[in-house]
């Protein structure tokens, strides 16, 4: 009797293949399902490979287990949710017209061809390694598998001198982890800042100051030229500025989609490198389908095709294929770009488009900068939080944020992606009916107080400059006066170099003090005195005043620490009480 089950063939047994698979199963008990993996393993979770090197949990084979602590193997698939995963199985070849793919098994180099009614390519990306000298030497890894952790991890316990070379998320993820098992880490970046393609400069610096912090050698604008090594193993990297020991180098500079099998079947290739796919993430050939980081994206702001490899995307990618193939007609509109990461104590996160990019598609951009208790300020470990706003000044529609601190920036960023999706403004981000109680949240939240600002400074009532302003003006014009309002104790314990202290509950007995021809930039802790003292010398007619958004916490140059040489204020100047 002729078997007249439908075929669907997935190659690719990480996030969007096992996701499209399990989905599958579940929308058609009578499929044929098979997935190819060329590796040894399928259904593991990479982005937690950075911290089984630090040490986080013991076993490499967690990142392949159900929250229940089941391993997701072939056998378990088999069993559980009945189709077939071939690891160790590399697709060769698609012959489109006969609809078969070419495989390959190996462990016993058996080849032999696999027949498909609908296929799937999830062949996910891989690391970029450029042909530098020296990048073939024993203690030079990426980070895209379990086996390259495995590798990484045995190289960890031994070194004491490791580089890093990119200044991304896993870069950034690894510098962590390496600097927690106590070895000595460089990283290196080409470019001026870290997370060039998600934060702006401004909000980079932050994560500057806390990887240095922490004892990270950062090195800005610094390229590698190539790696040197003894006996066939690495000791050093060398870049234009200087040499840097190394027992291991993590190659951290990004990754590119795999597109070779979709690149020789004649599948069209997008503008970013990755598979074409429509938005039922259809290739060019419509009984093929390309889901996760080899396939391509639309950006909901821009609408312009990106490439943003996450495994959140890859995962929405696997179920809308499965939804198409079952006839569910699903629809995946496109990405915001959101991602957040951990460096040391400091959190970070963003979503949509940066200040930069949206003013690279001509949307007249105007930002805010604010910073908060994550928490009520009275209750128990509140911790800050800073927040940029992006909006159109038309418009007022948001067009992007970035969030980053101490405090718990994950559900701010998760607002603030629901308000961009929904295409908010600010004003109703404003107004939105945020939950309260101390423990969780201020009764104005973060969100609403940065939303707040960014409506005076549209609305012409707040006038500021961020820090970047600042600093580019202070560097400029010498005649502009920082003016710091907060107590004199805050003060001696932290403060900007140069800058005059006025406490504010002092500045109206004291505004004789100050010059009126001078551009005045005042700021406290968080900004929220600052702008209260911009009110208060316009109001007594002073006309070159902007106060500085985010205050101190924001400021992410030269800070001075420690006891104060001289006396900034006359005795008995009255302090503000916050």
């Amino acid at each position: 009797m002729q078997d007249n089950k439908r075929r669907i063939v997935i190659v690719g047994g990480v996030a969007a293949g096992m996701k499209a698979a399990s989905r599958l199963r579940r929308l058609d008990p009578e499929l044929e399902i098979t997935v190819l993996e060329r590796g040894r393993r399928v259904s593991y979770g990479a982005c937690a490979l950075p911290y089984y090197i630090e040490g986080l949990f013991e076993e490499l084979d967690e990142v392949m287990q159900t929250p229940a602590g089941v391993l997701r193997d072939a056998e378990f698939f088999r069993k559980v949710k009945g189709f077939e995963v071939r690891p160790g199985t590399e697709a060769l070849a698609v012959d489109r017209a006969a609809k078969r793919v070419r495989i390959r098994d190996l462990a016993s180099g058996t080849e032999s061809v696999l027949p498909y009614d609908a296929l799937v390519l999830a062949t996910g990306n891989r690391p970029i390694l450029p042909p530098l000298p020296g990048i073939d030497l024993a203690g030079v890894h990426p980070l895209k598998s379990p086996e390259d952790a495995e590798q990484l991890m045995e190289l960890a316990q031994q070194a004491r001198h490791a580089v890093i070379v990119g200044g991304g998320l896993i870069g950034l993820e690894m510098a962590e982890a390496l600097r927690k098992r106590g070895i000595a880490v460089t990283l290196l970046e080409m470019k001026d800042q870290v997370l060039a393609s998600a934060l702006d400069f401004g909000m980079a610096a932050l994560v500057h100051r806390e990887l240095r912090k922490n004892g990270v050698d950062l090195r800005l604008s610094e390229a590698l030229q190539r790696i040197e090594g003894e006996a066939g193993k690495v000791t050093r990297v060398i870049t234009a500025a200087g040499s840097y020991p190394a027992d291991l180098v993590v190659m951290a500079i990004g990754v590119r989609p795999e597109v070779s099998l979709a690149r020789e079947a004649g599948l069209e290739i997008g503008p970013t490198g990755a598979i074409a796919v429509n938005e039922r993430l259809q290739t060019s050939d419509p009984a093929i389908f390309a889901a996760g980081d080899c396939a391509e994206s639309t950006d909901l702001l821009s609408g312009k095709k990106v490439y943003v490899p996450l495994g959140s995307t890859a995962n929405k990618h696997g179920r809308v294929v499965a939804d198409n193939l079952c006839g569910r007609e699903e629809r995946f509109p496109g990405i915001l770009g959101s991602l957040s990461v951990k460096v040391f104590d400091l959190n970070v996160a963003r979503s949509g488009l940066s200040e930069e990019d949206a003013r690279l598609l001509g949307r007249d951009p105007v930002t805010v900068l604010a910073s908060a208790p994550d928490r009520a300020h009275i209750y128990p470990g509140a911790k800050p939080v800073i927040i940029k706003l992006v909006a159109e000044r038309a418009s007022r529609r948001l067009l992007g944020a970035q969030v980053l601190g101490s405090g718990a920036v994950d559900k701010r960023i998760d607002t603030l992606v629901a308000a961009l999706t929904l295409g908010a403004s600010v004003d109703q981000l404003a107004t939105m009916d945020l939950a309260y109680a101390p423990p969780f949240a201020s009764a104005m939240d973060p969100l609403i107080q940065a939303a707040n600002v960014l409506r005076n400074k549209l609305d012409g009532i707040a006038a500021s400059l961020d820090p970047l302003e600042v600093q580019q003006l202070r560097q400029q014009n010498r005649d502009a006066l920082l003016l710091d309002v907060r107590s004199p104790a805050e003060h001696a314990e932290i403060r900007i170099p140069g800058a005059t202290l006025i406490p504010l509950g002092a500045l109206r007995a004291r505004l004789a003090e100050l010059p009126r021809d001078r551009q005045i930039i005042p700021f406290c802790k968080l900004s929220l005195r600052g702008y209260e003292a911009q009110l208060i010398l316009q109001a007594a007619g002073f006309e070159k005043v902007r106060f500085m958004e985010g205050g101190i916490l924001a400021w992410p140059f030269e800070l001075e620490t420690g006891p104060i040489r001289e006396p900034a204020t006359p005795e008995g100047a009255i302090e503000q009480v916050a």
